[in-house]
């Protein structure tokens, strides 16, 4: 189970200064555990706290019950609007057209509203409705019960690896720290430190903002920020001579493609994916080329069972249980 490490101060600054009084007035036992806080137009500022959405009334308590919650109104939705993409909308207009944006602290921020189109693709939002902020939690160690299972320390490199996982149970928490622990080296198990390339399409792995990574990678670490996954992967290994690659959620034609390239120029490939079985893994429909060939040597389920981070299992390539 992941440990919570970091809490809600970051993203206030961010927030309209009503909402910004209430969340400040939530009790210091519940800060730790929030995972997100949701702002819908006309509707009740909710929370997700241990895996479990709350309305907060205007005094900061939690409830599951609506009534009594605090509704969010038109000029709060715009005023953190406005704090958000720093009093220019238009400067954020690539990010207001991917659908989120990245807050100092590695924080990002969702929203949805009223789509502009040119050309019949997406141009940007306009009208924003909701906002969700992911609170960030850097867990350092997170993956160390891993590293047994996915160093080869005989050729001193990661094996392939698949971490697999259904949204929100901790795989791109797990994958940041494996990065962080390849990138200083662990010299307790005479592991020397890698170079490693991450490809971080979704802004969420390094979580740069202005060009600096939010979560400690180590000294190592080359990132290539909102560029798709298949570009990335190719532009690091041509460019940057990384022993290692690294990035978040693969299943596009294009990433299997790339992912053969680096195998077979002797780069190791650690990547997640979306799936909770062996089942739903295998129904990717690009994924199981890669499953068939045997080219992930390690595959790690993950699950929110006792919390986001639970280790669930760990399989080889012939599908051979090492932790079950």
């Amino acid at each position: 189970m992941l440990q919570l490490t970091r809490g809600l101060s970051e993203i206030l600054p961010f927030l309209a200064p009503s909402l910004r009084d209430i969340l400040g007035k939530v009790a210091s036992t519940v800060v730790d555990g929030l995972e997100e806080v949701r702002l819908r137009l006309s509707r009740p500022l909710s929370v997700r706290w241990r895996q479990n959405e709350f309305f907060l009334d205007i005094k900061g308590e939690l409830s599951p019950l609506i009534s009594g919650a605090y509704i969010v109104s038109r000029e709060e939705i715009q005023k953190t609007v406005q704090l958000i993409s720093q009093g220019s909308i238009y400067a954020f207009e690539e990010e207001f057209r991917q659908g989120f944006l990245t807050l100092p602290g590695g924080h990002r921020v969702g929203f949805t509203g009223r789509a502009v189109l040119e050309r019949g693709q997406l141009k940007t939002l306009r009208d924003i409705s909701s906002l969700n902020f992911r609170i960030a939690r850097a867990v350092p160690g997170a993956s160390r019960p891993l590293l047994p299972y996915v160093l080869n320390l005989r050729n001193l490199r990661p094996y392939h690896t698949l971490i697999v996982s259904p949204p929100c149970a901790g795989k791109t928490t797990m994958l940041r720290d494996l990065v962080r622990f390849l990138s200083y080296g662990i010299p307790e198990l005479h592991f020397p430190a890698l170079t490693v390339g991450v490809v971080d399409e979704r802004c969420e792995l390094a979580a740069c903002c202005d060009g600096i990574p939010q979560h400690d990678l180590g000294p190592r670490v080359d990132v290539l920020d909102h560029c798709p996954k298949d570009v990335g992967m190719l532009m690091l290994l041509r460019s940057m001579a990384p022993q290692v690659i690294a990035t978040d959620e693969i299943g596009r034609a294009g990433d299997v493609t790339a992912i053969w390239e680096m195998v077979n120029t002797g780069v190791s490939i650690i990547a997640t994916v979306h799936a909770s079985s062996w089942e739903q893994l295998e129904e990717r429909p690009h994924l199981q080329e890669l499953i068939k060939s045997r080219v992930f040597q390690r595959y790690i389920f993950l699950s929110r069972r006792k919390g986001p981070g639970t280790i669930e299992g760990v399989w080889n390539e012939h599908r051979e249980p090492l932790v079950c």
